[in-house]
């Protein structure tokens, strides 16, 4: 009964945010002159900072390394076990434009908010208009603004870190841009797949890793810093768990679902 109106609780006041801010968001991109939409950007991660707030079961541990120039261009990567990751990460103190599925910008309010905000959708499935996403992104790093990509591509099915796409790492060494790897972890029973009750009270982990310079890289050595900053993810999660790092890899044979 508790967790049901706990839920409830937040499901109206996420809504309440949501109907407040998209009116909001469009009177601030009316304003912003920035062919980023710098400021239109940053005013709707603050919506999912607001969320964050308003939901009594979360508890966000943020650290890590400090950014303190926020329009330092960086491909930012991060581990993927729950939608909560999305308002979760918007918690970071810098902008940056999203790749999300194109599905999520069809949706009233949220959708709607998304393109005001610049984020990059992506079709599943379709090659062509997948090149035209990290085209966009390009264009982003040009003009000083930061991307954001979960290179799993999905949410993880099990709390493990599972293999890393190159599209990221590609983009960044055609850039010449860092990489900045964040790892979560904690928010896989946050909001359950599924469902629509949110889980039980959690401690979430967010941290900010060190950037991964990518000056003198070639296209070739994208596989290499791939699993380089996934190896990073896997240890900085598996040191929160007090785990060996091989239970929290989602490409070694499975002793059980790691803990979360």
């Amino acid at each position: 009964m508790i967790s049901l109106i706990r839920s409830v609780w937040t499901w109206t006041a996420t809504a309440g945010l949501i109907l407040f801010w998209t009116p909001l968001l469009f009177l601030i991109r009316l304003s912003d002159a920035d062919p980023v939409r710098y400021r239109t950007g940053r005013w709707f991660r603050r919506l999912g900072a607001a969320m964050v707030r308003a939901n009594p079961s979360w508890r966000l541990d943020r650290q890590g390394a400090v950014i303190t120039d926020p329009r330092r261009p960086y491909v930012v990567v991060c581990n993927h076990q729950s939608l909560a990751d999305i308002p979760l990460i918007s918690c970071l103190p810098w902008e940056m434009k999203w790749l999300a599925k194109a599905e999520l910008f069809r949706l009233p309010f949220v959708g709607w908010m998304m393109t005001m905000a610049g984020d990059i959708p992506v079709e599943r499935g379709d090659r062509t208009k997948a090149a035209t996403a990290l085209l966009r992104a390009k264009w982003y790093l040009e003009r000083r603004c930061s991307v954001m990509f979960f290179p799993e591509g999905t949410r993880s099915p099990d709390g493990r870190i599972h293999a890393f796409t190159e599209g990221a790492f590609r983009l960044a060494i055609r850039q010449q841009a860092p990489v900045l790897p964040l790892a979560i972890d904690g928010s896989a029973g946050c909001l359950p797949k599924s469902r629509w009750t949110f889980g039980p009270p959690a401690r979430i982990r967010l941290a900010v890793l060190p950037p991964v310079d990518t000056a003198g890289s070639t296209p070739d050595d994208a596989g290499r810093l791939s699993e380089d900053v996934r190896a990073r993810i896997i240890r900085t999660v598996a040191q929160w768990r007090t785990v060996d790092p091989r239970t929290v890899d989602g490409l070694q044979p499975s002793a059980g679902v790691a803990a979360r």
